[in-house]
C-alpha cells in the first residue's frame, strides 16, 4: 500500500508523498546564482519558501524583485523581512492586461530579473510577458495538470472526489495552466479532506518542489536541452503520475 490513510502519518512523513522527476540524487549545482523575480497575489508562503531554500544554500539563487498586484497582500511583508525589494503594480490601475504587463516586464528587467516565478499570482498574462521572458517564466499550481485547471482547483477535486490529487510546476504559455510540466507531487485526498484540510498539504509540497523545479528549468535552459530531450522526458515521467 502506497499510502498510510492514516492522516496524522500523511501529514508528518514527507516520503508517503510522490514527486516526478525525482530529483533526490540528480545534480543541480548552477555556477552562478539565478536571479529571479517573483510575483505573488496573496499570503507569499511560496515566495516564502523560495527565499529560505536559498537562505539554506538548496537553491543557487537570488530573488531581486517582488511584484504584488494587492495593495494589502501579506507577501509584501515577507519580502521586507528578507529585505526583498517589493514593488506593487496594482491591476486595478491597468484598462488593458499588456498594458500591465509592459510594465511588469521593464520592472522586472530594471532589476536584472532572468526567471520570472509566478508563485500564487492571480492574473492571467499575456504575451507581452512571455515574449519578455522566452521559456524562463514559471508558475506552480495547486493540481495534477491537465486535470483541475484555473481557479478553485482545488474546491474541483473534492467535488470530482477524485482520490489524489497534488501539485504542479510547469512553464507559462498563453493557455492558462497548460505549459510544459517541470515537476509534480501527488497528494492523497482524505474522507474528511475540506478545502482547507487539502489546501494545507498540498501546500506542504508546493514548498518542496517549487525550489527545485526552478533549478531544475534553469539548468537545462543554460544547456540549451531544454524543451527537446528533457521536455520528453518530463511529459513521459509526469503522464505516469
Amino acid at each position: 500500500m502506497f499510502f498510510d490513510m492514516s492522516k496524522q502519518n500523511i501529514i508528518e512523513d514527507n516520503s508517503k508523498v510522490l514527486i516526478s522527476p525525482d530529483l533526490s540524487s540528480a545534480n543541480l549545482e548552477i555556477d552562478k546564482p539565478i536571479q529571479i523575480g517573483v510575483m505573488a497575489s496573496g499570503s507569499g508562503t511560496n515566495f516564502e519558501a523560495i527565499a529560505q531554500a536559498i537562505a539554506d544554500d538548496k537553491l543557487n539563487a537570488k530573488i531581486k524583485v517582488l511584484i504584488y498586484n494587492n495593495p494589502q497582500a501579506k507577501v509584501r511583508s515577507r519580502a521586507e523581512k528578507w529585505n526583498i525589494p517589493a514593488v506593487l503594480l496594482d491591476h486595478r490601475q491597468y484598462k488593458q492586461r499588456e498594458t500591465l504587463d509592459r510594465e511588469i516586464v521593464a520592472t522586472l528587467k530594471q532589476y536584472g530579473v532572468e526567471w520570472v516565478v509566478m508563485a500564487g499570482w492571480m492574473r492571467i498574462v499575456t504575451q507581452v510577458l512571455l515574449d519578455g521572458f522566452p521559456n524562463r517564466v514559471i508558475n506552480i499550481h495547486p493540481s495534477i495538470l491537465p486535470s483541475f485547471k484555473g481557479l478553485q482547483a482545488i474546491e474541483q477535486a473534492l467535488d470530482a472526489r477524485v482520490k489524489i490529487t497534488g501539485c504542479t510546476v510547469h512553464l507559462v504559455s498563453l493557455e492558462v495552466d497548460s505549459g510544459l510540466i517541470l515537476m509534480q507531487a501527488a497528494v492523497p485526498v482524505l474522507p474528511d479532506d475540506t478545502s482547507e484540510t487539502l489546501h494545507a498539504r498540498i501546500q506542504q509540497q508546493e514548498h518542496r518542489i517549487l525550489p527545485e523545479a526552478i533549478a531544475l528549468a534553469a539548468m537545462n535552459h543554460m544547456n540549451s536541452k531544454f524543451g527537446e530531450t528533457l521536455g520528453s522526458g518530463l511529459r513521459e515521467r509526469s503522464s505516469k503520475l
